[in-house]
């Protein structure tokens, strides 16, 4: 027999072995396919989450940048992002930072009014949980939303303060269903608005885009009174190429209109559009990190309890090792025989694994309303783990079956 022939005939061994030991051989498959499930399905949840972060935040337009007060503070577990507490920006300066704006980029003003709003219509009514944006007739293209029907709010509008809206999807579906909104009359707080436009659904990842309200800010000022309103101002550059130039001047411009002098430290942030995206996936990497380090720990107990089992298994076939060796099977034929095995039970364990966790992985993803993901790279990644796995477990029981004498094997017993 040549050398393939040979290679065949232990693989079909090998086989034969793993499956005529059935119950244990289940067992052992299912350590490794916990082990690779436990990693699979970890990445794949965390890829399918990051890539629909970069997608909502990719709405908002890669080359927008918001103006906006140091009162404001992002932290992500430890670590803060805005420490100092800066005046607010007013209703003054920002609509003044948009009078003077003469560069080639669109400006827009817009506030938060409220995320605790109930919208009425007629006898139906919200949750207390509906967002309302005071905005001008630019926020809809700094920020990415966009009308399924209706118009945008208009310059005339802020100018004669019209009690006019545009709804968010959730809020259409919650008080109109299947019927056709616009021109109907809803009441937000304590105000009666005319529903001009119907904004498209965005996705809920982070559980707002679609259930808010925006009016003129105008309307805000009269209807959502505060004494210290603070205003946010958003900036689009013509194309990416003058991002830079359009963030330094704005933020010379609005350094003239704040009042401040030459050796004056900014008291306002600039921030870009992914900045939040930047700081969440930056967690999500060392999540990423701590899950792979998690899995390996995993798949090397796996490993030893392989090792172990393959030990067991050699102490059991020592006379089929002996009868074997006694009819001319040379030490090499033994040793791959048994790393065969190994290696077999890993990739079934393997396979089974894989598709475990990307089951998983893709269910954590259905409940957070992410995008399903197949991890292309961590199924090939898999597979070799599991060879190199399977290979360096049975390596040492192959070798211990290799060095059986023939003679002792057969008196074994």
């Amino acid at each position: 027999m040549n050398y393939w022939s040979l290679v065949w005939e232990n693989i079909k061994v090998s086989a034969g072995s793993v499956f005529s030991n059935f119950l244990r051989s289940v067992l052992t498959i299912l350590i490794i396919a916990i082990g690779i499930m436990a990693l699979v399905a970890i990445l794949t949840a965390i890829q399918s989450i990051k890539n629909t972060i970069n997608m909502q935040f990719a709405t908002m337009g890669t080359n927008t940048f918001t103006i906006e007060s140091r009162s404001i503070n992002v932290q992500v577990g430890n670590k803060k992002h805005r420490r100092k507490n800066h005046p607010y920006i007013s209703y003054k300066q920002a609509t003044e930072f948009k009078e003077r704006f003469s560069f080639p980029a669109t400006v827009s003003v817009f506030t938060y009014a409220t995320g605790t709003s109930t919208v009425k219509y007629q006898s139906k009514k919200t949750n207390p949980n509906v967002t309302i944006i005071g905005a001008d007739e630019h926020y809809l293209l700094t920020t990415g939303f966009s009308l399924v029907s209706g118009r945008n709010i208009t310059v005339s509008d802020l100018q004669l303060n019209r009690n006019i809206v545009l709804i968010g999807s959730d809020v259409a579906q919650g008080l109109f269903k299947n019927d056709n909104p616009l021109d109907k009359m809803v009441t937000i707080g304590g105000g009666k608005y005319r529903i001009a436009g119907l904004l498209e659904k965005k996705g809920a990842t982070f559980n707002s885009s679609d259930n808010l309200c925006i009016i003129p800010y105008t309307n805000v000022r009269q209807y959502f009174p505060a004494p210290r309103r603070n205003y946010n101002i958003s900036v689009t550059p013509d194309t990416k190429e003058l991002y830079e130039a359009a963030s330094g001047y704005s933020e010379g411009l609005f350094r003239i209109v704040r009042g401040l002098k030459v050796i004056d430290e900014s008291d306002f942030n600039i921030t870009s559009s992914d900045f939040l995206s930047k700081i969440l996936n930056d967690v999500l990497k060392k999540v990423l990190f701590a899950a792979t380090i998690i899995g390996f720990i995993t798949l090397f107990g796996a490993a030893i309890g392989l090792m172990n089992i393959m030990l067991v298994s050699v102490n059991e076939r020592t006379r089929e090792i002996g009868t074997r060796k006694a009819i001319g099977a040379k030490s090499h034929i033994i040793r791959q025989q048994f790393l065969f095995e190994a290696v077999l039970i890993c990739q079934l364990g393997g396979i089974f694994g894989i598709i475990l966790g990307i089951l998983a992985g893709n269910i954590v993803s259905l409940i957070l309303k992410s995008s399903f993901v197949i991890p292309w790279g961590w199924i090939f990644g898999g597979v070799a783990l599991c060879f190199i796995v399977g290979m360096l477990a049975g390596m040492y029981p192959a070798l211990k079956a290799a060095k059986l004498d023939p003679i002792v094997a057969l008196h074994y017993e």
